[in-house]
């Protein structure tokens, strides 16, 4: 079931979630409605809070852009255990419509996280599935990508992105 992606400022992108402890039917469901909510607006990747669920998982897929690696991932209660190098990328953002912004990450970083079973997964991810995964773990962590900024970049963003939030009111 396709859901409201939530918009910023909702205060719910400001918070940390919550770990997940049992992965049940709930669970299954919100991760399948995440998929379906994320292809619907042609993203590549989605945080639980970002359908208004304070709950740490994410789902990635890749595949839509075509120079990256194919990669389909649900990920529970991640984290970077290891990370390493730099680089920079404009990236876009479901609960910024419309913006875009280039945000300096790290270039190579090694994950742990549960799958959707609970099993435990370890992988090493560089290039653009890592910022996708960085870009959702902030996401989880309440921290946006605009937090990423500097002062004054940070600030003609949030211009650009105020003028592009009335303007899409206006239709």
């Amino acid at each position: 079931m396709v859901r409201d992606i939530v918009i910023y400022p909702n205060e719910i992108l400001t918070k940390p979630t919550e770990k997940v402890d049992v992965i049940d039917k709930e669970i299954q469901n919100l991760i399948r409605d995440m998929f379906d909510t994320m292809y619907n607006a042609e993203g590549v990747g989605l945080a639980a809070n970002q359908i208004g669920v304070p709950l740490s998982v994410m789902v990635v897929d890749t595949s839509p852009k075509e120079d990256s690696p194919p990669l389909k991932l649900v990920l529970i209660n991640p984290e970077i255990t290891e990370s390493e190098g730099k680089i920079k990328y404009k990236e876009g953002c479901l609960s910024f419509p419309g913006l875009s912004v280039e945000v300096e990450r790290s270039k190579k970083i090694k994950v742990k996280a549960l799958n959707e079973y609970g099993e435990p997964v370890e992988l090493i991810l560089e290039g653009f599935p890592a910022i996708v995964f960085q870009h959702e773990l902030d996401h989880l962590q309440g921290i946006t990508f605009l937090d990423r900024l500097k002062n004054w970049r940070r600030r003609i963003a949030l211009e650009k992105y105020k003028k592009l939030l009335k303007e899409s009111q206006k239709v």
